[in-house]
């Protein structure tokens, strides 16, 4: 199933409410943040990717808030989340910590997972610790197999940046770098992109918002920000009911690896592919909304 509708025709709504939550970090070094849209509905946890923050989530939000109560934390390095002053910690295998420390703050004993790219390498690593605690996953573009040509381009573009000095040439960078995985876009659609993805300094300048740092496991021999083999994860999650939505243009989750996702899953599971876009599809895509409603109505019913 695919999706060729062009930002323009995507749901448009108010944003919804939400109220600020600080916590300690799993290692109690550092306060972390997330946004939390309250609800009487199942609790969803939504993780983000590499260089992103809660606010990639909006557009989502905005269709699932008030069904569910969505708990949207910004990982440490990131958005309002301290940033750690040892980048060698900026690894999953310490967000997985972070994020059981989020939902003990919480008190939240079930809940199910949304998680894009790295946030979604996370929600298998969490699902596989504790399977007892997560209901479901939604994997946004990623997989047990991480391709290499994927890693080599987010590689080429995270890191330290000089400040620019306004949303429209902030806007200019997100189009010059994702445009091409991003189809359909217009000048509204980049700035808002931008908007999220960046955040203003002091002196009015903008800047990305995460710590350059986390670029150091992307390099090197060893490359600390995917784990190397998650296929024994994955045969973990046998039972737990899984959508994954991958874009048409990605170069991070291949063909054969849903495939074989698919393949080596006994329980519900299913895979919906975004066309127009590549690492990652936003989940405001009227596709990707229809297939994550429908999974979730079938876990209710």
């Amino acid at each position: 199933m695919a999706n060729d509708s062009p930002p323009a025709d995507r749901e448009k709504s108010d944003p919804p409410a939400y109220r600020d939550h600080f916590y300690r970090s799993g290692d109690d070094r550092l306060t972390l943040y997330a946004r939390i849209y309250e609800s009487d509905g199942p609790p969803l946890l939504l993780m983000h990717g590499l260089t992103r923050n809660s606010a990639d989530f909006e557009g989502l939000a905005a269709h699932l808030a008030g069904k569910y109560r969505l708990i949207v934390p910004d990982q440490r390095g990131r958005g309002r989340s301290d940033y750690d002053p040892d980048p060698v910690n900026y690894i999953p295998a310490t967000y997985v910590v972070d994020m059981m420390a989020l939902m003990d703050s919480l008190q939240l004993d079930q809940i199910g997972l949304i998680g894009t790219s790295m946030g979604g390498l996370m929600a298998m690593m969490m699902a596989a610790t504790e399977p007892r605690r997560f209901t479901s996953l939604i994997l946004n573009d990623i997989g047990p197999v991480v391709e290499q040509d994927g890693l080599d381009r987010i590689q080429s573009y995270v890191g330290a940046l000089t400040p620019f000095d306004s949303w429209p040439e902030a806007a200019d960078h997100c189009r010059k770098v994702h445009g091409d995985v991003m189809r359909g876009y217009d000048e509204q659609d980049w700035l808002g992109f931008a908007q999220r993805t960046c955040q203003p300094l002091p002196d009015g300048r903008i800047k990305f918002a995460y710590d350059p740092a986390i670029s150091e496991g992307l390099g090197g021999n060893e490359q600390t920000a995917v784990p190397p083999d998650l296929w024994p994860v994955w045969e973990q999650l046998d039972a737990i009911p899984t959508l994954i939505v991958h874009g048409a243009l990605t170069d991070i989750i291949s063909p054969t690896t849903v495939a074989q996702m698919q393949d080596r899953h006994s329980g519900p599971i299913s895979a919906i592919e975004i066309a127009d876009r590549g690492h990652a599809p936003m989940l405001d895509e009227p596709a990707a909304i229809s297939a994550i409603d429908g999974f979730l109505q079938s876990l209710e019913s």
